[in-house]
């Protein structure tokens, strides 16, 4: 049974705080009252309560110095502020501090009732939405202790919560789809659709269906059929190895993105999507645009934030942490109890070439695990060779400590740039789809001398 949501009035007139309690009561909440906005922050300090109505003129601190402090909390109400003798200046500056909505006196019964309503809707959506980040998120982690898998993840965590498009660049068996599930899972749009599409897997005949859907009676015995683009509404398309693309496919996507309408083959009917897309290569895409292989403008569709994916050879020190992970995770699914590796086992993992990357060393472990005689994996389970270790005099390139806050900077510079010339310097979009306040993009172009 789902809990009655706890409501907070704050109004120094007590007939108010009267009357709006029996009312509310009455509507199934539990509901408190106080007159101050002392007592207010006091209340809500428990982290309880989902909806607060606010008085904007209180005596001592008032309203909107209330409704700031509570932004500031860990798990603040929705505030609906209350005036008597309100300005649209004052309910502005309400919704710019957070404020779910504004009413004046005298009050609409029925309007507060629709609005507490609401308000306790949309709150409980907003930590279920965090929650299944929370959730999802750790299931699609990108773990790792060295200075590229931290900066990855920083990245990530930038990435996910504005709708920028990206490209993620990596060789085979990296990681690619993972990266691009995490930015989804951790994202707003975490409760709608992550779809996915190998562009290389399928043959160009069907690509075009398959991405925007066919129309009943294009060609005899054939259904109609929603494409990747419909199916991924509201939500996320991710195209694996686009640069495979034909020219002709990447000119029907460009239009995609450009006027986001698809329509289906056979039909003559625009239909809206919202879609954010995230792509990934593991070709070298200025290569193919300078062969007339790759659309430039396409690249520069796509492109608004990238993302590249260190290949295993090149994040060595990791191969423990993976392989013991991968260990963890075969013998949670098949019920199996622990199993380590020994160190002789271990020392011959860190060491293989894996040119096939993460794919391959996961691919391995199971194998090792599902073939062990013993809880220990030895030195005689390894029954096939593993691949040739790398040349000494060929090691990875180092990383200098700065190199996580550096490469953090500069994505943040480099997608504020970006979302500023895609709005044409529209400050307050631009914020918007970078998730930010106005006045934290503002912060941010200052500290990076960034103009606008």
């Amino acid at each position: 049974m789902t809990p009655r949501p706890h409501l907070l009035i704050v109004d120094d007139e007590a007939g108010i705080r009267e009357s709006l309690s029996s009312i509310l009561n009455e509507e199934g909440y539990h509901v408190e009252a106080v007159g101050s906005a002392e007592e207010a922050l006091d209340r809500a300090s428990a982290g309880d309560l989902e909806v607060m109505l606010l008085d904007v003129w209180l005596p001592g601190m008032d309203g909107l110095e209330a409704l700031s402090r509570l932004q500031a909390t860990p798990r603040p109400p929705a505030v609906i502020m209350i005036s008597g003798h309100g300005t649209i200046e004052t309910a502005v500056r309400a919704t710019k501090l957070g404020a779910f909505d504004f009413i004046e006196k005298p009050l609409s019964i029925e309007k507060i009732v629709v609005l507490v309503r609401n308000a306790v809707q949309q709150r409980r959506l907003e930590e279920e939405n965090q929650f299944l980040r929370t959730e999802l998120g750790h299931r699609y982690q990108v773990i790792g202790e060295s200075v590229p898998m931290k900066a990855l993840r920083q990245q990530i965590a930038v990435t996910a919560p504005t709708n920028g498009r990206v490209l993620i660049y990596g060789e085979s068996g990296t990681g690619k789809e993972l990266v691009a599930k995490a930015i989804h899972y951790t994202s707003p749009r975490v409760r709608q659709p992550f779809v996915a599409l190998n562009c290389a897997a399928l043959p160009e005949t069907l690509l075009e269906s398959e991405l925007f859907g066919i129309e009943k009676g294009v060609a005899t015995g054939v259904n109609p059929r929603v494409g990747h683009f419909q199916r991924a509404d509201g939500g996320t398309l991710f195209l694996d190895e686009i640069g495979d693309l034909s020219l002709t496919a990447q000119a029907k996507i460009l239009r995609v993105l450009q006027e986001r309408v698809v329509e289906r083959v056979g039909g003559r009917t625009a239909i809206p999507v919202d879609v954010r897309v995230l792509a990934a290569t593991n070709k070298d895409l200025d290569a193919e645009i300078a062969k007339a292989a790759f659309r430039e403008d396409l690249f520069y569709r796509i492109k608004v934030i990238h993302i590249h994916m260190p290949p295993l050879r090149d994040i060595r020190e990791e191969i423990p942490l993976l392989a013991n992970h991968f260990l963890k995770e075969y013998c949670r699914e098949l019920g199996r109890g622990s199993m380590e590796f020994s160190p002789d086992v271990m020392r011959k993992l860190a060491a293989a070439a894996w040119p096939g990357n993460v794919r391959q060393l996961r691919n391995e472990v199971m194998r090792l695990a599902a073939c062990a005689r013993h809880n220990v994996i030895e030195d005689d389970d390894l029954l096939e060779g593993l691949p040739s270790p790398r040349p000494v005099n060929q090691p990875a390139k180092p990383l200098k400590p700065e190199s996580l806050k550096k490469a953090v900077a500069d994505l943040e510079k480099r997608m504020i740039s970006e979302a500023l010339q895609s709005t044409r310097n529209n400050q307050q979009q631009a914020a918007k789809t970078l998730g930010l306040s106005r006045q934290g993009l503002i912060n941010k172009m200052k500290r990076y001398a960034i103009a606008g």
